[in-house]
C-alpha cells in the first residue's frame, strides 16, 4: 500500500479506511477478527491517529465494532439483519430507478448502456472482478441519476454495509448466466423509460442475493 506511506498526505485517512474496507469485504480480514492497531499502523507505515479514524469510519459504516476491551473486530452481522438492510436498500434503488427514468437525459441512459456493455464483456471474459466492479458501478449510477440527495445519501450508507455480502455472491454465484439476464432486464426497462418495469426488475434481480444469503449457500468463511 505505497500511497499510504507519507503521514501529511492529504487523504491518508479515506485511504486507510478504503484499504481495509476493501480487506473486509473480500474475506482477507473475517468476521469475528481482530484488527491490532499497532501490527496495522506498522504494516500501512502511519500512525495509529489516521488509522483510528479510518476505523471509526468502519464502525459507523457497520463493518467494524469498536470495544474498550478488544479494540476493533469486524463486524459478523447475522443474516436476519443483512435481510432487514437489503430489503431497505432494494426499495431505494427501485425508488431512484423511477425518478432516473423521469429525469435522466438521453446522454445519461447512453451512458449506463455503455457500462453495461463493457460489464457484459466482462461477463463473457469470465472476469468476475471487472464484472462485480461494473455492475456495482451500474447501481450506484442509477441511484445517482435519480438526483435525490437524500436517497442518494441512505443508498450510500447501505451499500457500503451490504457490500462484502454483495462481494461474495457474485464470486460464488452459479447462476451467473442468469444475473447477466437480469441485467439485460433492467437496461432494456431502463432505455424505454419504464420506471414502475425497471424498478421491479432491480427488486427481483437484489432480492436474489439477499435470499441466497438467508439461506446460508453464501458462506462466512
Amino acid at each position: 500500500m505505497e500511497e499510504v506511506t507519507q503521514p501529511n498526505q492529504p487523504g491518508l485517512v479515506e485511504k486507510v479506511a478504503n484499504y481495509l474496507r476493501e480487506h473486509i469485504v473480500m474475506d482477507h480480514f473475517q468476521p469475528g477478527q481482530r484488527l491490532p492497531e499497532r501490527t496495522l499502523a506498522v504494516e500501512l507505515q502511519v500512525s495509529r491517529t489516521p488509522l483510528r479514524e479510518a476505523l471509526k469510519i468502519l464502525a459507523a459504516e457497520g463493518l467494524v465494532v469498536i470495544s474498550p476491551n478488544r479494540g476493533a473486530v469486524v463486524a459478523d452481522v447475522s443474516p436476519a439483519d443483512m435481510k432487514e438492510k437489503a430489503y431497505v436498500l432494494s426499495v431505494l434503488e427501485q425508488a431512484a430507478a423511477e425518478l432516473t427514468c423521469a429525469n435522466a437525459s438521453d446522454d445519461d441512459i447512453a451512458e449506463l448502456q455503455a457500462l453495461h456493455y463493457e460489464m457484459k464483456a466482462a461477463f463473457l471474459r469470465r472476469d468476475r472482478q471487472n464484472y462485480f466492479r461494473l455492475n456495482q458501478d451500474i447501481h450506484n449510477r442509477i441511484v445517482a441519476l435519480s438526483g435525490n440527495t437524500t436517497l442518494i445519501d441512505m443508498h450510500a450508507n447501505l451499500s457500503r454495509q451490504l457490500y462484502r455480502v454483495r462481494y461474495l455472491s457474485n464470486q460464488k454465484n452459479e447462476k451467473w448466466a442468469t444475473a447477466m439476464e437480469e441485467h439485460e432486464a433492467i437496461m432494456v426497462a431502463l432505455e424505454a423509460r419504464d420506471g414502475e418495469r425497471v424498478g421491479r426488475e432491480l427488486r427481483n434481480h437484489l432480492g436474489k442475493t439477499w435470499i441466497k444469503y438467508a439461506n446460508g449457500d453464501i458462506k462466512q468463511c
